[in-house]
């Protein structure tokens, strides 16, 4: 891959985006659409990765967006690790990721490139989310798992009780992401960060293939005395999991990366108790969903279905993400 050059249309650029495609194309175009539309105050460079989709994207955005850089892979190489590639070779300040199902709103790049100077302690910014219909989206930040969160989790008592800032510790409970707040992670659909940390931190560990690559940058920092934070005036809308359909390989994924960074970021000596929760959680789910095995009720059967398959693969989830 070639060097991707900060100046571009003879503007010195502050930032770069860095998009990540796969199989969305039209949620892709409607991503660089809003994002130069609603952007006023910043200059940037937009590289786009697309990670060999089979749908077109790569013609279609070169097409309709000659001023982009592209980069047509010829294989997946997964989230983590083409944002490796791409941050690599550019050279501005900032880098901000933003996820190919989301929707720029007015002056959301500028507002969070202005929180980001005033808040340089943070070292990694994040916005607020929105779904389609204007409701709000909390995935836009998350607080560290814990032996408290997993615990009530396995229980199914974080489901029961989702908005508990006591029971469900990691959603940050009942605030509504309207007043700027110091966050354990921010979420990789629209995330800031300088230049200068991401090298520090060597970017993304290209092991977290998918999910819980953002969540580990994030505890990295933190643990260099970086507070990563949320402003409630960058705001945008995020579709969600458009690339990544909801199904067994998706969850098996997210168990893999939610080992890993129990792994990677817990005591040793919590590590196990860790696991033996991750465990019974699935166990717990396996046994009350298998009497629906045989339901004539679709979705109570794909559950038994789906957590039946969970179940079987424990292992495979358990162990965590191999290492890089």
């Amino acid at each position: 891959m070639e060097k991707l050059d900060a100046k571009q249309d003879d503007h010195d650029a502050e930032l770069t985006v860095i998009i990540i495609s796969y199989n969305t194309v039209g949620m892709t175009l409607k991503a660089i659409k809003t994002l130069y539309a609603n952007t006023h105050d910043t200059q940037f460079d937009c590289v786009v990765f697309d990670n060999a989709s089979t749908d077109g994207s790569a013609q279609a955005i070169a097409a309709a967006f000659p001023d982009v850089k592209l980069i047509a892979s010829g294989q997946n190489l997964g989230f983590a690790y083409a944002n490796n590639v791409v941050a690599a070779h550019c050279t501005t300040p900032y880098f901000l990721l933003l996820n190919p199902d989301t929707e720029t709103q007015a002056g959301a790049v500028d507002a969070l490139m202005s929180f980001a100077r005033t808040q340089p302690r943070a070292g990694i910014w994040g916005g607020r989310t929105v779904f389609a219909d204007g409701s709000l989206n909390i995935a836009s930040c998350w607080a560290a798992p814990s032996l408290r969160s997993l615990f009530f989790r396995a229980l199914g008592l974080s489901t029961l009780f989702p908005r508990s800032a006591f029971i469900n510790p990691e959603t940050y409970g009942r605030w509504p992401r309207d007043t700027p707040r110091e966050v354990d992670i921010v979420v990789g659909c629209f995330l800031l960060i300088r230049r200068s940390l991401w090298e520090t931190l060597s970017g993304f560990q290209p092991k977290y293939y998918m999910y819980g690559e953002d969540s580990d940058l994030c505890l990295r920092a933190r643990a260099m005395g970086y507070r990563p934070m949320i402003t409630p005036e960058a705001q945008i809308v995020h579709h969600v999991g458009a690339s990544t359909p909801r199904n067994v390989e998706k969850a098996i994924l997210v168990m893999k990366a939610r080992m890993s960074l129990i792994q990677d970021h817990w005591p040793r000596w919590k590590v196990g108790l860790g696991l033996c929760l991750m465990w019974v959680w699935s166990a717990l789910r396996f046994a009350v969903t298998r009497p629906f095995a045989a339901s004539s009720h679709p979705r109570r059967r794909a559950s038994a279905e789906r957590w039946q398959t969970l179940w079987s693969r424990r292992r495979s989830w358990l162990s965590g993400y191999d290492q890089a």
